[in-house]
């Protein structure tokens, strides 16, 4: 009689199921083919959001996929340029597919994903960003909900502008208490309210709120 039960069973399963799902949507049989595909779509639409969007999208995964989401993952770093060229690029290297190719897959994965994901999580990821790769990542020939919920959608207001730098402005502000409040332990007050500040002006500096601060050259040992 065994008295061991593998505890990471039920998470292998559903990771199994999603995946299974995004290789039928892909009409293939190559599981390797379909998870690399997966892996492109999760890294260049993660890369390309902010980090609290980040959190939301991870939060619907599966636990074994959303450890590939955050593989490799810089918080500081993202989100990255918006255009498709660069959008391109990198789902094209990570899935090992042509430009052209990586067109359809990612309408294919965003497609399976929408049934997969909460009613509407998707559309909140997708309504910030530019309307060209709004249109990659949904495909150009994409039919159902997600689809029609982007027909004649209109552009980013001030509103949803205003919303966005309200919530950095307030993720920044939750990064500074924690560090003030909670310091890591081991880590000095003086350290910890160093890196709360770093934490904080790159969230105000990824969403625009404040500009970069040009290098500014010390003078005071010239002649």
């Amino acid at each position: 009689m065994s008295y061991h039960r593998d505890p990471l069973a039920p998470a292998i399963h559903t990771a199994h199921e999603w995946l299974r799902a995004i290789a039928d949507g892909l009409a293939t049989d190559d599981r390797a083919f379909a998870h690399r595909v997966l892996r492109a779509w999760l890294h260049t639409v993660r890369d390309r959001i902010s980090i609290n969007a980040s959190a939301h999208l991870s939060a619907q995964l599966p636990e074994m996929l959303r450890g590939i989401f955050f593989e490799d993952w810089v918080p500081a770093h993202v989100p990255v340029s918006h255009d498709v060229p660069s959008f391109l690029d990198q789902f094209a290297h990570e899935a090992g597919v042509t430009h052209d190719e990586a067109v359809a897959l990612a309408g294919s994965v965003t497609e399976t994903l929408t049934g997969l994901f909460s009613p509407g999580q998707l559309d909140h990821v997708f309504v910030l960003l530019p309307e060209d790769l709004r249109r990659i990542l949904v495909g150009a020939e994409l039919a159902g909900p997600l689809a029609a919920s982007f027909a004649g959608r209109r552009e980013p207001s001030r509103f949803d502008e205003l919303d966005t730098r309200l919530r950095a402005l307030s993720e920044a502000v939750a990064v500074l208490v924690r560090g003030l409040e909670n310091p890591l332990e081991g880590v000095s007050d003086g350290t910890a309210r160093v890196s709360a500040a770093q934490e904080a002006h790159r969230i105000l500096l990824v969403e625009g709120l404040i500009e970069p601060v040009a290098p500014t050259t010390d003078r005071s040992h010239t002649r």
